[in-house]
C-alpha cells in the first residue's frame, strides 16, 4: 500500500537544504507528544504526526520508512534519556557494584511503569513488527542494559558474586528478565490485586542477590 499523499492540514513549504534534521526532530517530538498524551500506539498515525508538524504525510516518509521505525525511534530516545539521566548518574556516584545494581533495578522498574506505552512497544510487542535495529537482542547490548553488563562484570571481577555466577551476560540477562516480569505484569495488568510494586521489587532484588552474592 502506498503512503497517503494528502492531508487536511495546511502543509508548510518543503524544507530547504540543511533543514532536514530539524524537520526530523519535529516529527519525533510530535510523535512523542501523541504517544504520551494518548497512551496508545494507534493514535500515532502518520497522518496525525504530519498534521501536528504541519507537513504532508509523504514528508514523514522522507525521514522514516514506515510508522514502526518512527514509533521505535521515539521509544529508543526515551530509553536513551533514562540511560543519560538515571543510569549513568548511578554508575558515577555509587561505588559498590552490588548497591549500584540494586539502584538500577529499582530505577528500571520505575521507568517501565512510568512509561508503559514506550515499554510495551519496545519489549512486549510482536517480534515480526519490530524493526531489525530495535530487536531485543540489540537493545540488550546497548544503553542502560549494556551499562548493566559492565556493572555486573565489575561485581564478578571484584569477587562480590559467587564463583558460579561468572558470566556477565548471563547474570545480566537473568536479572533483567526477572525485572521485566515485574514491569510486564504492572503494565499489562495494572489492576491486578498484587502487593505494592515497591515491595515486589525489593523482594525480587533480595532473592536475586541471595543467589548471586558470595
Amino acid at each position: 500500500m502506498s503512503p497517503p499523499t494528502s492531508t487536511g492540514a495546511s502543509a508548510r513549504p518543503r524544507a530547504r537544504r540543511g533543514e532536514g534534521d530539524r524537520t526530523r526532530e519535529e516529527i519525533l517530538v510530535a510523535a512523542e507528544a501523541l504517544l504520551t498524551s494518548s497512551a496508545s500506539e494507534d493514535a500515532v498515525s502518520i497522518r496525525a504526526v504530519a498534521d501536528a508538524v504541519g507537513v504532508t504525510p509523504p514528508s514523514i516518509y522522507r525521514h522514516f520508512p514506515d510508522k514502526a521505525h518512527l514509533i521505535f525511534e521515539v521509544c529508543a530516545r526515551r530509553f536513551e534519556l533514562m540511560d543519560a539521566q538515571v543510569v549513568q548518574p548511578i554508575l558515577a556516584t555509587v561505588d559498590d557494584p552490588v548497591e549500584a545494581l540494586r539502584e538500577l533495578s529499582r530505577a528500571y522498574v520505575r521507568f517501565g511503569v512510568e512509561n508503559p506505552e514506550h515499554y510495551r512497544i519496545m519489549f512486549m510487542g510482536h517480534a515480526d513488527h519490530t524493526p531489525e535495529q530495535y530487536a531485543a537482542e540489540e537493545v540488550l547490548e546497548t544503553g542502560a542494559l549494556g551499562s548493566t553488563i559492565g556493572l555486573v562484570r565489575r561485581a564478578i571481577e571484584t569477587g562480590r558474586f559467587r564463583p558460579e555466577a561468572s558470566d556477565p551476560l548471563l547474570v545480566t540477562y537473568v536479572v533483567w528478565t526477572a525485572l521485566h516480569g515485574v514491569v510486564t505484569v504492572a503494565v499489562a495488568k495494572p489492576n491486578m490485586p498484587a502487593p505494592p510494586l515497591d515491595q515486589q521489587v525489593e523482594a525480587l532484588i533480595d532473592t536475586l542477590m541471595h543467589g548471586l552474592l558470595a
